[in-house]
This record gives structure tokens, sequence and C-alpha cells, in this order.
């Protein structure tokens, strides 16, 4: 028998090696592992694959975790045969590049700084026990109201990162009691605590809480209760799913009209942005009421 001559077309009756295809999850789970080096005590979960923004290309949504608090979502769009992936951001060009976010940063009933309808919203997602949380407090603070009274809005978010932060939750559960009580007295407790930051330790919150208390006319009984019984912890639970929806694993972490800024910004670099903002909105406005501004009528003989 000769040698085999490459290039000829198979036998009929050959076996031929099926295609992979990325709609099999183990496939794609087994080719992301391989792709990202993601070790074994990590968590892949792919989920089914669902109709995408971009015509003719499926969504297959993979999250990977530790097995705890920490996980990580990343959306792939799938080709109609399954055989390419295509990882990255879809963008709708008649919508704001951050619309994704803003989406799934609910304001309503957070406790918030600044003008409802504000043309600037900022988010803010901290952790008491965070050092880096307690300079961006300072700089908020310090600057955000006095230099935009009208045009800024902050939202504070609960995000306690308890893996290294023992008494943050606890801290936020307060926070949030103070909150439902006097809504006016959370900003005083925010304040406070931080403050209180490094002389704080877990076993003596509750007490140092009830002396701030007792500072600010609260209702000590009320706050008594609403602290033994945990009755915030869906508030900050929620905040704390808000947070991983959005991908956030570290705090300080800000969105600015949905413009995500990781860690401790300055204010000179958050007012740029601020100012960005203001004048794209300004833009914005003025084109929406040139477009809006004019009608053309054909004159027509009135009716004999």
């Amino acid at each position: 028998m000769g040698a085999p001559v490459f290039g000829q077309p198979k036998p009929q009756g050959s076996l031929s090696v099926s295609k992979k295809t990325a709609f099999d999850k183990a496939t794609l789970e087994a080719y992301l592992r391989h792709q990202f080096l993601l070790p074994a005590n990590l968590q892949v979960t792919v989920e089914d694959p669902k109709p995408s923004d971009v015509p003719g290309l499926s969504q297959v949504n993979v999250t990977v975790s530790d097995g705890g608090p920490m996980r990580q979502q990343v959306e792939f769009l799938v080709s109609k045969d399954g055989a390419k992936i295509l990882q990255g951001k879809v963008f709708d060009i008649n919508a704001s590049p951050f619309s994704n976010e803003l989406r799934q940063l609910v304001t309503d009933g957070s406790p918030s700084l600044g003008a409802p309808g504000a043309p600037v919203t900022l988010v803010l997602f901290s952790d008491y026990q965070c050092q880096y949380c307690k300079e961006q407090a300072k700089t908020l603070r310090a600057n955000l109201e006095k230099t935009y009274p009208k045009e800024a809005r902050l939202v504070f978010k609960d995000l306690p990162i308890e893996q290294i932060h023992p008494w943050a939750k606890p801290a936020a559960l307060i926070g949030q009691c103070v909150y439902k009580q006097n809504p006016n007295a959370f900003w005083a407790y925010h304040d406070w605590i931080f403050e209180q930051q490094g002389q704080i330790k877990p076993e003596e919150l509750r007490a140092k809480a009830m002396d701030f208390a007792n500072t600010r006319s609260l209702d000590s009984l009320q706050l008594t209760q609403c602290i033994e019984g945990r009755l915030t912890a869906k508030e900050v639970d929620r905040s704390i799913a808000e947070a991983r929806g959005l991908q956030v694993t570290s705090t300080p972490t800000l969105f600015v009209n949905g413009r995500r800024m990781v860690g401790n910004v300055g204010w000179d670099q958050l007012k740029q942005v601020i100012d960005h903002e203001l004048q794209h909105a300004r833009k914005t406005q003025a084109a929406s009421k040139e477009e809006a501004c004019c009608e053309v009528k054909i004159a027509l003989p009135a009716n004999q």
C-alpha cells in the first residue's frame, strides 16, 4: 500500500471530528479555564444563551466565583454556529455609553445629598472600616455641596467587605437604622463613624453608636430595637447585591452619571469629570431644544 497523499479527499465512510460549539456549556467552560488560567477552586457557571442586542448573535453570561461573596460576570457574544465567541461591551450610539450601569443603579430609598433631579448624580459604594473610603468621604463632604449646590447629588450605598473588615457590616446596619428613623441624621452618623474609624473595636461599636444617638436626640429605644432585630438587613443586602451586579469588587467605587471611578479619587480629577458631565448635559439639552424649536407649515388657501 502506498503512502497517504495529503490533501486528497477522505474516502466515503471515514470518521470526521465533530466541531466544538460554545453553546455546549462544558466546552465553553473548558475553553475559558484554559484561556484565563482559572484554577480548579474557582467555580465557573455558564448560563443558557439568550438573544443579544446585536442581530444574529447570542449572549452567554459566564460567572466566575470563589464560592463566597466574590464573583465576576463576563458577557460573551456567540455566533449562530457556536464556533466564534466575542468578549466585549456592546454600545448603543443612541443611548448613554453608561446606560447599562444607569439601569442597575437604584437611587430611590438610599441616603442622599443635593437637589433631586440634579443633572449630575454620584453614586458611592463605601465601607465604614475602609481607610480609602474615609478619605473619599472627606473629599466629597468638603467640596461637593459647596461647589455644586444645585448641580450635583450624592447617593450613598453600603458595600462592607466582611472578609477583612469585621465591624463594617454591623456599622452599615446601624447607619441604615439611623436613616430609617431620621434621614437628616444619617450624614451626621456617616461623618462621625468615619472620624471614629481608628478607635472602634467590634465589641464596642454598638455602645459607641448609642452614645452618638444620644447626642443627636434620636430615639434610643427605637434604635436599639432596629439594631437588635437587624431590621435593616434587607436594605444593606440589597445594596451589596446591586454592587455585585455591577461587578464592583472594591471600595470606594463611584459612579458619576454611570461613569465608573474606582479608588480614592482626588477632588481635582473628580471636579473635571463633573464639569464634563454638566457641559455634556447642557449641550444635549440645547440640541434637543434646537430640534424641537421649529415647525414648517405649508400655507394653504383658506376654505371658501
